[in-house]
């Protein structure tokens, strides 16, 4: 055990998984509430554009998607996400391309989450907020979207916990997250790897755990009454 932890960068991976896992959620919360909101516009082409995204990507493999981040923005495109000039630019821009990977894959998820908060919303609130003069963007910050977070709060946290399990896939493009440790360990040292796998396996329980319990406590809590 103790050779686990000092020979391989456990910490960093653990810290790196975290990291991934909190940018990659505010970067989905965000791109799905736009998303779920275009599903719901008045405008056919953006209902269009709302509903292909959540096609597209939800029907394309995570690793697919986290591969053509690097080398297709990267390495085809020449976008970089870091200073060059950094000495740590391959890990950051790694990491970052990760994090865009992730939140393009899940946003389609959360959104979807949010739709399921939008059915529990009975049709006559976006009625009467249009009788009175609110436009859809009112209507939607001040009617529609505080309840449908209230509604899709525990659809949203099943969407976090499976956030936090695919950050393995970061591993594709050489982020040090949890499963790279794994992947070294094989490659350097196969007689641990029995323990780096309860090790990893424990921390990713140790990340989400606690996350399953939050969400059903607070999806009770902040249920709309009706």
């Amino acid at each position: 055990m103790s050779s686990l932890f000092s020979d391989y960068q456990i910490w960093t991976a653990l810290w790196a998984t975290i990291r991934l896992t909190f940018f990659s959620a505010i970067g989905s919360l965000v791109v799905g509430t736009i998303v779920a909101t275009l599903r719901l516009s008045p405008v056919g082409i953006l209902r269009f554009v709302g509903t292909s995204y959540v096609n597209i990507f939800r029907n394309t493999p995570l690793t697919l998607i986290i591969l053509s981040c690097s080398f297709v923005l990267y390495i085809q495109l020449g976008i970089s996400l870091a200073d060059s000039s950094d000495r740590a630019f391959a890990d950051i821009n790694g990491f970052r391309l990760a994090v865009v990977g992730l939140t393009v894959y899940h946003a389609t998820y959360v959104c979807e989450a949010l739709r399921s908060g939008f059915n529990t919303i009975p049709i006559g609130q976006a009625e009467a907020a249009r009788s009175i003069g609110l436009t859809f963007s009112q209507t939607m910050r001040e009617v529609i979207l505080p309840q449908a977070f209230r509604g899709a709060v525990v659809p949203l946290g099943n969407t976090l916990i499976a956030l936090t399990k695919n950050t393995t896939v970061a591993v594709t493009i050489s982020v040090t997250e949890l499963s790279a440790v794994l992947k070294t360990v094989t490659e350097r040292d196969p007689s641990l790897l029995n323990m780096a796998f309860v090790v990893v396996g424990a921390f990713f329980v140790i990340l989400t755990l606690p996350m399953g319990v939050a969400t059903g406590w607070l999806g009770k809590r902040v249920a709309v009454r009706r």
